[in-house]
């Protein structure tokens, strides 16, 4: 498992170990997100007039307007899975990871704010930066040997594949 390393005071770093945490830490998110999600997508379907057949389209257009989309690539050597996500704007405290043996959760959360003062009136913005993105991997993995760097905005996750046990020949016999 990967720790988080803070940098010290005073220090500039570009590298960094975003959290690798159990499964059950996010799940509860996953589930907020997908009811947010499901909400919009109800709300396009009222707004756009009851149309049927339209579902897909007013999911999608929710998930766009509510969840920032993270490209992934997945690549494998003999020994381990390799993730890359890129995720600008994101520091390591913000993401959080979950391995299971097949899937992978990468989430996380970022609010940014601007504010500008003139003689009279306060201008004041605020936006929230949101990915969450899960999926099922091509082969099983041990999430216990699982760690995570967050460097110039790309995220590289590293998890060893799971040890397979070898065939074994069963004889037959005649009885």
């Amino acid at each position: 498992m990967s720790s988080q390393i803070a940098p010290q005071a005073g220090e500039k770093t570009s590298t960094d170990k975003p959290a690798i945490v159990k499964a059950e830490n996010l799940f509860d998110r996953v589930k907020e997100v997908t009811q947010a999600i499901a909400n919009k997508a109800y709300e396009f379907f009222e707004n756009g007039g009851r149309r049927l057949g339209q579902d897909l389209h007013d999911w999608l257009r929710a998930e766009l307007e509510l969840l920032r989309p993270i490209p992934v690539e997945v690549s494998e050597t003999d020994t381990e899975l390799k993730i890359l996500a890129e995720t600008p704007g994101f520091s390591a405290p913000d993401i959080k990871i979950s391995v299971e043996p097949q899937r992978i959760i990468i989430s996380g959360k970022t609010e940014k704010s601007t504010e500008e003062k003139t003689e009279k009136t306060l201008y004041t913005e605020r936006y929230s930066n949101e990915i969450l993105r899960s999926f099922d991997l091509p082969v099983k993995v041990d999430p216990n040997k699982a760690t995570a760097t967050l460097k110039d905005g790309l995220l590289e996750i590293l998890i060893a594949k799971a040890e397979t046990s070898k065939p074994v020949d069963v004889e037959v016999k005649a009885g």
